[in-house]
């Protein structure tokens, strides 16, 4: 295992899992993170309370080498994300059974200093699908001071 130690503020970017390991980030390094992008994630929200639905028994169908960690079911503590201190960009879409846009309204809500956007016809891959739409809102996002 590698450990880097950061010196200067970073930004970040992540989808679904990885929105809470980068909210994980932004708590425990708030000076270390610039700008933090969160799409279609829990963002360390309980998902249930807001209609998602159960991804795991197609996850498994169509990636059963995955890692079994990933299909347990967690019940880690909800995270304080009202601390984030990081300008936060919200991507969403519309039509995502998996983080519905609830989460994402109630992150904007909950988070100091963000946006969101929604995208119309959005799934949970939406960062792929509709990538023309939100590179360039990732890309301004990144870009102000």
């Amino acid at each position: 295992m590698v450990v880097a130690r950061m010196t200067e503020a970073v930004d970040l970017v992540a989808q679904s899992m990885g929105g809470v390991i980068a909210a994980r980030i932004a708590l425990a390094h708030p000076r270390l993170v610039r700008r933090l992008v969160l799409t279609v994630t829990s963002g360390g929200v309980d998902m249930a309370a807001f209609g998602a639905s159960d991804w795991r028994a197609d996850y498994r169908k169509s990636c059963p080498n995955a890692a079994t960690w990933i299909l347990e079911p967690g019940v880690a503590p909800p995270l304080p994300v009202e601390r984030i201190a990081a300008p936060t960009l919200l991507l969403w879409g519309d039509a995502d059974p998996i983080s519905p846009v609830a989460v994402g309204q109630h992150l904007a809500h909950r988070l100091p200093d963000a946006r969101l956007h929604v995208v119309k016809g959005g799934g949970h891959d939406l960062a792929r699908t509709h990538a023309d739409e939100v590179a360039p809102l990732i890309e301004r996002h990144l870009a102000e001071d």
